[in-house]
């Protein structure tokens, strides 16, 4: 939108006299908004954005480009972008109805070619692109990127920005192992729970093991993190079934912790780490 202003001037008998000074706007008859469906990312998430452009003029636009900075910002002395357009995930929409694909002429920063307008009409691009290792994950993060629509008969570029916030959850995984991995009758062995959190957010107040071990340990031992445990309190254990249960809010892993590499940028998960172990007689 931009404004204009005028003003008149009135000669008579030699000596001149100014008008009062007229103001106006002037329209930009495109109008555009960026949208993503979820406003959330994790690590490796996929992102759908939808770009409405709708030309409220008399006049048909075509061969009109979309730019997309896919969230491009600054580190050190280069520019990082923290999307990565999906491939062929581009749809296309002309007053609702389905075309086909534009021109894809550039993928880092995302640049589409070939889009016409109709006087009076709307025009949807849909596309994905995946949060990458220069997606910041720690929570309060976020990214913003800016779509840039330009061309013959657009005087001054539009611009629609969107932005989205790293989802505050936990990411859980578990492994398992067992020490000695050869063990006779009546032998002793402990079996070795690592469980890591890649999220932001620390995890406790529903996370449960459950395993049978078979063959049945009895006695046993626990212990998280080197504390021991107590039956019926920390956990549960029937020593006939080999069925063994942590009871829910005994166990907390804490959040990841993310730092950037001081040289390439990308973000390292320093996962979160709790320790259970189980030691037992066959």
């Amino acid at each position: 939108m931009a404004t204009f202003q005028n003003q008149a001037t009135l000669s008579y008998n030699g000596k001149v006299t100014t008008s009062n000074i007229t103001t106006g706007e002037l329209l930009d008859p495109l109008t555009a908004t960026k949208t993503a469906v979820m406003d959330n990312y994790t690590a490796n998430d996929d992102v759908t954005y939808i770009i409405s452009i709708l030309n409220s003029g008399s006049a048909a636009l075509s061969d009109i480009t979309l730019a997309d900075n896919l969230g491009s910002y600054q580190f050190n002395a280069t520019n990082l972008v923290p999307l990565t357009y999906v491939a062929d995930s581009i749809h296309y929409y002309v007053n609702g109805v389905l075309q086909s694909a534009p021109t894809v002429e550039n993928q880092n920063p995302l640049t589409i070619t070939g889009i016409n307008i109709p006087a009076g009409g709307n025009v949807s691009i849909v596309y994905e692109a995946k949060a990458n290792q220069y997606a910041p994950l720690s929570a309060g993060s976020s990214i913003t990127n800016t779509a840039t629509i330009s061309g013959a008969g657009i005087p001054t570029p539009i611009t629609a920005s969107e932005v989205i916030n790293a989802e505050n959850v936990a990411d859980l995984t578990i492994s398992k192992s067992v020490s000695p991995t050869t063990v006779a009758d009546n032998g002793q062995l402990t079996y070795t729970f690592v469980i890591q959190n890649s999220g932001n957010t620390a995890a406790g107040a529903d996370v449960v093991v459950t395993d049978t071990f078979t063959p049945a340990l009895d006695p046993i031992s626990v212990t998280l993190d080197g504390t021991a445990w107590a039956a019926n309190t920390n956990y549960t254990y029937d020593a006939a079934t080999g069925q063994f249960a942590t009871i829910a809010g005994q166990i907390t892993v804490p959040a990841a912790t993310y730092t950037q590499d001081a040289v390439n940028g990308n973000w390292i998960v320093n996962p979160g780490v709790t320790v259970l172990s189980v030691t037992g007689t066959i």
